[in-house]
Formats: C-alpha cells, sequence, structure tokens
C-alpha cells in the first residue's frame, strides 16, 4: 500500500462536505465553482474533530509526565503499552498510524485548495482568505507530522536529519514519496505561514478556522522550537495584540470565578467540573479549536493513567487546577497510593490561548526580560489560583534558567495528561538549559509496589513511520 493511498480515506469526507457539487472526483481536481464552495470544504469536521486515535494519541501516552495504573493499564491494546513503554516499533507491521492517516487526507483538501482556489469564481480577496486558511492549516498538520516523525530541531543538524515528505500536489496517483529534512520542512511551514498571514482575516467567526492571530501564534510557536526566540516574540506578540482588539475573541477563563459560588464550572460532580475539559462545543480560550477525546474519555475507556507524584508536587495547594483532577480510581475507589487522575474527556490541541502565554513569557525569559516574562506568566496565573498563589517567587522570577524552568513546569501544570509535555521533552532534550535529563514512566501494581520504564535512547523521541509506509516506498528510510 502505497502513502498515496492513504488519501483514499478523503473521498467519503470529500462527498459528505457538499454533495451537489462533489458527486465525482477527478484525478488531482476538486469540483467546486466558487470560492465559498472551497470555503465549505474547510468547513469539514475532520479538520478539527479528530477521533481517539488520530489527534495526539501517542504523544499524549509518551509524555513524562504521567504513571499507569497496572489494574487498568496491563488490559489495555497493545499499542497503548507500546508507546507508554517507549518501545522502538509501536504498531503492528500491517498497521496504518490512523494519526498520519488523518492529517494526509487534510492535507490533500488543503493541497487541492492552495492549488486550484484562484482559478474560480469570486473575488480577489475572498478567494485569497480561502487560499490562506489552507495554507495556515497545512502549516499546521506538518508541525505535528515534524514532531512525530522527525528528530528535534537543532540548527546544525537539521540540514541532515530525515524529515518527512513534502506533498503540495492533490494528486492520489502520486507514485512515490521522499523524506526531505528536518530544516526543509521547517522551511515549508515557515513560508506556509507567513505567505497566509498577510491575507487572513484578524476575526475568522469560527475558531475552527484559521486567522491571523492563530497563524501568527502558531508561527511564533515553531520559532521557539527552532531556538530563533527574537523571531518567535515578535510573532506571538503580535498575536496576542490582535486577540486583545477582538470584542468576542478567545479569552481565559477566571478559575475563581468559574470554581467559586455559582461558576460555570459547578458543581463538581463525579466526572469533575465542567468546563473546556468535559465540553467539546467550548472555544472559550480556543485561537483555532482542535480536539479529540483524551483517553479518560468514555469512548475510549480509562486505561490507568495518573499523573506522576512528583507532577503533584509542582501544584501549589490553592492551585484550582486541582480541582480537574480526582484521588479515586475509575469505579470511584480510593486509589491506595493517592495519585491523581485528571478528569479530561477533550483535549484540545491546536493553539490555546494559555499556550501563547507560557509561550511569550518563555520567550521573554529567554531574551532575558525576566520582568516581562514574570509579569506575562503572573497575569496567565492569576486566571488559575487565587491572586496572592499568582506571584512568582522573588528567587525565580529574578533568574533567568530558574524562570524558565518555572515556565516549563507551568506547561506541566497546565496540560498534563492531555500531549502537550512530549512536544516540549523532544524541544528541550537539545537545550543545553535541560542537559542531563532521565525520562521515566513508572507502573504501579494494585499493592503500589512499582515497576520503573526508563526512555534508554533518544530515538525513542522519534516516532518510526508504520512499516506499511515504508515497504511500500523504496527510497524511504525510517527511523532507527
Amino acid at each position: 500500500m502505497r502513502l498515496k493511498a492513504l488519501y483514499i480515506f478523503l473521498f467519503t469526507l470529500l462527498v459528505s462536505c457538499k454533495k451537489e457539487f462533489l458527486e465525482f472526483v477527478p484525478k488531482g481536481r476538486l469540483i467546486a465553482t466558487t470560492a465559498e464552495e472551497y470555503q465549505l470544504l474547510m468547513n469539514n469536521n475532520t479538520f478539527y474533530n479528530y477521533n481517539i486515535t488520530s489527534g495526539w494519541h501517542m504523544p499524549m501516552l509518551m509524555g513524562d509526565e504521567l504513571a499507569a495504573e497496572g489494574r487498568y493499564f496491563n488490559s489495555t491494546g497493545a499499542t497503548t503499552r507500546r508507546a507508554f513503554r517507549w518501545e522502538p516499533v509501536i504498531f503492528d507491521p500491517t498497521a496504518n498510524d490512523s494519526q498520519l492517516t488523518s492529517f494526509l487526507s487534510n492535507i490533500y483538501v488543503c493541497n487541492s485548495i492552495i492549488n486550484q482556489v484562484m482559478e474560480v469564481e469570486g473575488t480577489e480577496a475572498q478567494k485569497k482568505s480561502v487560499q490562506a486558511q489552507a495554507k495556515a492549516t497545512r502549516a499546521w498538520i506538518y508541525f505535528q507530522l515534524i514532531n512525530f516523525y522527525g528528530k528535534p530541531y537543532l540548527a546544525s543538524s537539521a540540514g541532515q536529519d530525515p524529515g518527512f515528505p513534502i506533498i503540495t500536489e492533490g494528486d492520489i496517483n502520486q507514485n512515490s514519496f521522499d523524506r526531505t529534512s528536518v530544516q526543509a520542512v521547517y522551511d515549508f511551514i515557515i513560508k506556509d505561514l507567513t505567505d497566509a498571514i498577510a491575507n487572513l482575516p484578524v476575526d475568522n467567526g469560527i475558531r475552527t478556522r484559521m486567522s491571523k492571530p492563530a497563524a501568527e501564534g502558531i508561527l511564533g510557536k515553531v520559532y521557539l522550537f527552532m531556538g530563533r526566540n527574537s523571531d518567535a516574540l515578535v510573532q506571538l506578540n503580535a498575536a496576542m495584540n490582535d486577540i486583545a482588539g477582538l470584542s468576542n475573541g478567545p479569552r481565559l477563563y477566571d478559575y475563581n470565578k468559574e470554581l467559586g459560588t455559582g461558576g460555570s464550572f459547578m458543581p463538581i460532580g463525579t466526572t469533575g467540573p465542567a468546563g473546556p475539559l468535559t465540553n467539546t462545543n467550548d472555544y472559550t480560550e480556543s485561537v483555532v479549536f482542535k480536539t479529540f477525546p483524551n483517553f479518560n474519555s468514555g469512548s475510549y475507556g480509562n486505561i490507568g493513567m495518573v499523573i506522576r507524584p512528583e507532577v503533584a508536587e509542582l501544584f501549589n495547594a490553592s492551585d484550582l487546577r486541582l480541582k480537574f483532577y480526582t484521588p479515586n480510581n475509575p469505579n470511584g475507589t480510593p486509589n491506595t497510593g493517592g495519585r491523581l487522575r485528571k478528569y479530561v474527556r477533550y483535549t484540545r490541541f491546536g493553539l490555546e490561548l494559555a499556550d501563547l502565554y507560557m509561550l511569550n513569557a518563555e520567550c521573554k525569559a529567554r531574551l532575558n526580560d525576566l520582568t516581562g516574562a514574570t509579569a506575562t506568566l503572573e497575569t496567565f496565573r492569576k486566571n488559575r489560583m487565587p491572586v496572592a498563589a499568582a506571584v512568582v517567587p522573588a528567587e525565580i522570577s529574578g533568574n533567568q534558567s530558574a524562570l524558565i524552568k518555572f515556565i516549563i513546569e507551568e506547561r506541566i501544570r497546565e496540560y498534563a495528561e492531555e500531549g502537550y509535555r512530549w512536544f516540549d521533552m523532544r524541544r528541550l532534550s537539545v537545550d543545553p538549559l535541560f542537559a542531563g535529563q532521565v525520562f521515566t514512566h513508572t507502573i504501579y501494581a494494585i499493592d503500589n509496589t512499582e515497576t520503573v520504564v526508563t526512555m534508554d535512547q533518544p530515538n525513542r523521541l522519534v516516532m518510526r513511520i508504520p512499516q506499511t509506509i515504508i515497504s511500500a516506498n523504496a527510497n524511504m528510510q525510517n527511523n532507527p
């Protein structure tokens, strides 16, 4: 089965979008005649509502903030156990990675829009806007793919490190694919985002679609992952300034209010507080909304994930994010080791406003603007805990290294069990400030005895491409 064959999944997707103008799809061509019709292709929910195995399913399992309760974990599927144990081969030899399948299907749609929309009916502004949304979406997808299948970005080796095939044609009959370098993929992402920003609306009206601040924020994140901190800060500031000017844009929930008497997250029931973690239709904090069911969702069944005790200790006792955790097992019995399990049914992984605040603070800290970094971080923290507890301790705010590490810990406090940590593990593995890190997972038996799994080599920070794809593309080498 060739890589191109994965695009076949797209056919049913396309027909479901707007049957009256997509009854037939010829080679490499979508039948759409206006900019509005191409716009409708971007409305399909496959661009933002990913299923359980097509979002960050593997990265979510591989973050080192996690531990596992053996009574549940040991009965999960083999793929889940392999990912959690950081085994070299996660997927069976004949299986495809559904994360890759979904992303490739969306790339096909993006490519068709990018290559065709300027030829159809519509104003120049309409057509450029639709094309820009497709380019920004394609760039976001490639940022996910390169963080699954390419080595962490390191300027000295990125030009030689194997990346991922760059696909720019909407043609399912392309015969073979070659891996480009990590550098080439990052250059491609940057160009798509840079080209898109000028033609994107500041307010797209719906958060499931790319906007100017979304593309600016993603570009800032890309630059930060490359170590280009000054470039990153320019884009992150631009995104936050654009958002600040919107009357109905994304905003941070104030947990002091929402978890207080009469708050919108109350009451706290057996499935935890209300809010974005349990409501797939809550876009409040999303700059661009993309979501998938978490492993604690009812559709997947709990697989025994908890946060490590060391992670629980990162929280101040008054941190209201602790309200989203329970010391009980899925069956309601107390966890005998006191370990915490997060109430989370849906993970958002597009671009969240909380992420923007923390990325912005990190950039400022890396550029030695400690006052600015602290102010940005405290502004965010005041929405997650009482104001007095949100203050960054002076011994941390005045020390660059300590402040950067504190911000990274803040990312864990905000996003534990949601997949973000995998991306941070990768980029920090080549950061001298975090040299010597050892990544471990612990599996707890019913009697609380521990089995510790250690990531044995940096290669495990890169996922292998499914063997079905490698076998069908003679020139494509797999990761170790």
